[in-house]
């Protein structure tokens, strides 16, 4: 479950993602729609973020997937741009 271009992603092209997810997740969970899981499909986690999107539209409250997105936005945001790139691009870490 992951990105597949993992081997083609710069530390450079990490901080784009990390600046577009990060916001993204916070943004949305702010106006309650962080749910949606789209900062999954930014990094390239598709199945992540069907996972979520399906969770919160099946079984689990959409508030447990919001706050979930806003403290994810804050991680991704707080991290240095080579722990980011370890973590969320090489390594694929999909859950906080």
């Amino acid at each position: 479950m992951g990105n597949s271009n993992q081997n083609t992603t710069s530390i450079e092209d990490a901080h784009s993602k990390k600046i577009a997810a990060g916001w993204t997740a916070v943004g949305l969970s702010l106006l309650g729609l962080g749910w949606i899981g789209t900062h999954k499909f930014m990094l390239g986690y598709q199945s992540t973020g069907l996972i979520t999107l399906l969770l919160s539209l099946l079984c689990i409250p959409m508030v447990i997937f919001n706050i979930l997105s806003l403290i994810e936005g804050i991680i991704y945001l707080t991290r240095s741009d080579e722990d980011f790139y370890q973590r969320y691009i090489l390594n694929e870490k999909n859950w906080l």
